[in-house]
């Protein structure tokens, strides 16, 4: 019961956390704009994986998607692929996982079938879980970098400031949906344990041949060969009733006797 509890535990927990990395992905709040210094603005910008977004102070929102891809920063593909790689591997993992329910029966699959295909997709869920979070620490860091920079430029008095961007909404989804993500892998795994059916221990028997246990016996036959010689079959009377001697030896009859 408890391996059970533990395996849909984990598919709704890994559910949550694919879902999580792809809202997180289609999301447009990935670094919005600091309003540190400037709290009363008439224009707002955020950024995405896949537009930069406007909104004014009227309300009206505009979107601009990024027309070019080889223009984009090296690090920014990089996040766009670990995004798109965990959400591939989470979408195989549950999958995966739906057959491997063990309150799922589907034709007569064994146990072992059910524990391999939840050790697999628990480790789907767990590379996936690592790639959103890699995903997002990097794009974090990226803000970062680029937030002390701005800062600096601003504090040594040049013209052109330019805006200072901060973590949006899009990166603690992220992060969340990857934490869930990982954690639903690894109570798959853990589950897997509880699906393997026990092996059969078979106790060897040694068979030991004891002379003080076995007696053998001679039997009253004797089984010939079939080659014996012809001249033994052939006995006379002489030979066959053999007189004793008085002394109790035993007297053979000579080769007058067979006349």
């Amino acid at each position: 019961m408890s391996t059970t509890i533990c395996q849909v535990m984990g598919f709704i927990v890994s559910s949550l956390g694919v879902a999580g990395c792809m809202v997180s992905t289609a999301m447009d709040m990935w670094s919005t704009q600091d309003l540190y210094d400037n709290p009363v603005t008439a224009v707002f910008q955020y950024q995405g994986l896949w537009r930069s977004c406007v909104r004014q102070s009227s309300g009206f929102t505009e979107c601009r998607p990024y027309f070019t891809i080889l223009g984009l920063p090296a690090m920014f593909q990089a996040v766009r692929a670990l995004m798109i790689v965990g959400i591939v591997l989470g979408i195989l993992g549950l999958l995966v996982c739906i057959f491997a329910l063990k309150c799922v029966r589907i034709g007569s699959m064994e146990d072992s079938a059910k524990a391999n295909m939840t050790l697999t997709s628990g480790i789907m869920f767990i590379v996936a879980g690592l790639c959103a979070i890699t995903g997002v620490s990097v794009f974090a860091n990226m803000l970062v970098t680029n937030f002390w920079m701005s800062t600096a430029n601003m504090y040594q008095g040049m013209q052109n400031v330019q805006n200072r961007y901060t973590f949006g909404s899009a990166l603690f989804v992220g992060w969340v949906a990857g934490g869930l993500a990982l954690i639903g892998g690894i109570m798959m795994c853990l589950a897997c344990r509880g699906l393997i059916p026990e092996e059969s221990r078979y106790k060897a028997v040694s068979y030991n041949a004891s002379g003080r246990n076995i007696s053998y016996r001679t039997g009253p036959y004797k089984v010939g060969s079939g080659y014996e010689p012809e001249t033994k079959s052939r006995k006379g009377a002489g030979y066959e009733e053999a007189a004793r001697s008085e002394d109790g030896r035993r007297s053979y009859p000579s080769k007058y006797d067979y006349v």
